[in-house]
């Protein structure tokens, strides 16, 4: 059985891993439905569950070696490291004390891949759910990525944060942000303003996360070089994306006409990022959603990437997770 208490020797590990008023811990014992203490610099959990004292064992270790590794110990590091740890969304880890220290290099370094870092923006995106690990996983290793889910799961989120990582290390040239525009029930042109104020309401969303990530001085340097472009999708028509990032938004909206449309514009070297919830689609009754269509079409082909994030994912709130859940049994 691991220990109920942890002594850690370096001081300085101690104090970030317990945060401000001992916030930290309290992070942690909310993830293991128990209650963390201290006393010196030892570390004590109010448990006689043996999964829960491996799990306790094993989320110290990684967040000390996480701060070891220059990755500083915020909320948002333990709740992510806690879901790398427990996959199955479990409060308790199964793995025995015999694989432990291997288990536990083995989620660092998975852990560690896993971090997004923007220049110059502000702080280290990581992913919060087993399921967004994923997504992250296969936005590095694909060219095409679908991603599908609940809102708060987190799918536009870090599609922002990792495209904007790619254009502002100069991996890609171009940042494109699209989206279909059907909720207003009106052309475009009647909106006041030129094309870009037209649209840039519909794109609200990503341009929230996009200053969720970055100094909004960034963002504006940004439009100014025109390495960050906004278009409505009938726009894309006729158009070849090469060496470009390009985000998708509210794909669920698209037609399959439009989405094949969009997804052939596609050059050498773009990346294509189609977020959507499937259970949203504002189309017109007997219009099929072009991303349903999709990705049941090209779900076989080896560089399209498929993620199907649930309530499971959901990070915006506890209230937002019991939302959705409910409606989904409803």
């Amino acid at each position: 059985m691991s220990p109920s208490h942890i002594v850690l020797e370096d001081t300085e590990v101690f104090a970030e891993l317990c945060g401000a008023n001992d916030y930290n811990l309290s992070v942690i014992g909310s993830l293991l439905g128990t209650h963390v203490l201290t006393r010196g610099n030892e570390l004590f959990v109010d448990s006689d569950d043996p999964g829960i004292l491996n799990l306790f064992s094993r989320i110290i270790s990684a967040i000390g070696d996480s701060i070891k590794e220059g990755v500083p110990a915020t909320p948002e590091l333990i709740i992510a490291l806690h879901a790398e740890l427990t996959p199955d969304g479990s409060q308790s880890f199964k793995a025995t004390i015999d694989n432990a220290d291997e288990e536990n290099e083995s989620v660092i370094s998975r852990f560690l891949e896993n971090c997004i870092q923007i220049p110059n923006g502000f702080g280290k995106v990581f992913p919060r759910s087993s399921g967004q690990s994923l997504y992250l996983k296969g936005i590095a290793s694909h060219d095409l990525i679908f991603s599908i889910g609940p809102a708060g799961t987190g799918k536009t989120y870090l599609a922002m944060a990792y495209a904007l990582r790619e254009l502002l290390t100069r991996s890609k040239r171009k940042l494109i942000l699209t989206r279909p525009v059907v909720e207003a029930g009106e052309s475009l042109g009647y909106l006041p303003g030129d094309l870009e104020q037209k649209i840039n309401p519909y794109l609200r969303p990503l341009y929230d996360a996009m200053e969720a990530l970055v100094p909004y001085e960034t963002i504006r340097r940004l439009e100014e070089s025109r390495a960050v472009e906004v278009a409505p999708l009938a726009y894309m028509r006729g158009r070849s994306l090469a060496n470009c990032i390009v985000i998708l938004d509210e794909g669920q909206n698209t037609t399959k006409e439009q989405m094949k449309m969009f997804l052939t514009r596609l050059g050498e070297h773009t990346k294509a990022i189609v977020t959507g919830d499937i259970t949203q689609i504002d189309l017109p009754k007997k219009t099929d959603s072009g991303l349903i269509h999709a990705i049941t079409l090209l779900g076989n082909i080896d560089e399209v990437f498929i993620s199907r994030l649930d309530a499971s994912d959901v990070v915006r709130s506890s209230l937002a997770r019991k939302i959705i859940e409910a409606y989904e049994k409803e």
